[in-house]
């Protein structure tokens, strides 16, 4: 009888049943920043950032998504192109789109869950903008503190938007999420300095991106889509879909003179050279 027992258990463990229950990991004793892969977006015309066929050197979009953790809490930066309900339950990669064919191979949860947390367990949310490549999985992060400017808030759950510029299905349940008006002074998360969302509009009206003061790497600017090339930086050239084309240049200016002062990296999101010299999650900046 015993043995029957023991056989039992261990079949229904096997399948999930009696799992024990995931707890999030212990707060580390400094920041650190986990970058994950959230997709690839092929196929955008140059022409749409004002470049001729050949003037950048690589029009592949990368997606990624990141997660910060700092001793007093946790935040979600940007959060997908494909929404991890997409997927099957094979795990197969996942590609949608007809003209910009985005691809995403793993679920953002799965991410996540592989360095210990879950989307209930995440203190804040915040995303660059609204554009669907960075929103896809906002809807998860409800429960957290959703951490917005004003006049992106306000686009956002305006009149309808039209194209595939903006997903509003994505992020619907933000709307009645608690919520945190930030700047558009600079915004330190965690009141130490060392989470800082600074407001750059342009692209969109609330376009926002992130600093961070890690104490090994150093200090880290996330761009957001204040660029999406490097070559913008040296060309000035300005997309053809901002909201705000001279908020852009403005907003440009403001983090080139920053960076020079913080003597910060800088990321950008999307640039494929930059994604693949980094280190994915499990491991970690700090």
């Amino acid at each position: 009888m015993f043995f029957m027992k023991k056989r039992f258990l261990a079949i229904l463990l096997a399948i999930g049943g009696c799992a024990p229950a995931q707890t999030a990991p212990k707060p580390p004793k400094s920041l650190r920043i986990y970058v994950f892969d959230c997709g690839v977006i092929k196929g955008l015309s140059p022409a749409l950032f004002n470049f001729k066929e050949g003037e950048v050197k690589a029009t592949e979009f990368v997606v990624p998504c990141y997660l910060i953790v700092h001793p007093k809490g946790t935040l979600m930066w940007d959060t997908g192109t494909i929404p991890d309900s997409a997927f099957k339950s094979d795990g197969a990669p996942v590609t949608q789109g007809t003209n910009a064919i985005m691809t995403v191979t793993r679920p953002l949860k799965a991410q996540l869950a592989e360095v210990g947390y879950k989307p209930s367990e995440i203190t804040y949310l915040a995303l660059s903008h609204y554009h669907s490549d960075h929103t896809a999985n906002a809807n998860d992060f409800a429960g957290s503190t959703w951490l917005v400017q004003q006049p992106e808030r306000d686009y956002m759950f305006g009149p309808p938007q039209q194209g595939a510029i903006i997903n509003t299905a994505s992020f619907s349940a933000l709307k009645n999420a608690k919520t945190k008006i930030i700047g558009p002074a600079d915004y330190d998360v965690f009141g130490d300095g060392k989470v800082i969302i600074k407001f750059a509009p342009g692209h969109t009206p609330g376009h926002q991106v992130l600093f961070l003061k890690l104490a090994k790497f150093g200090p880290l600017l996330v761009a957001g889509d204040l660029y999406h090339y490097p070559e913008e930086r040296a060309s000035g050239n300005i997309p053809t879909f901002e909201y705000n084309a001279d908020q852009s240049r403005a907003s440009r200016a403001a983090i080139e003179a920053f960076l020079k002062q913080a003597k910060a990296q800088l990321w950008i999101e999307h640039d494929a050279a930059t994604f693949a010299a980094l280190k994915k999650a499990p491991a970690f900046y700090e």
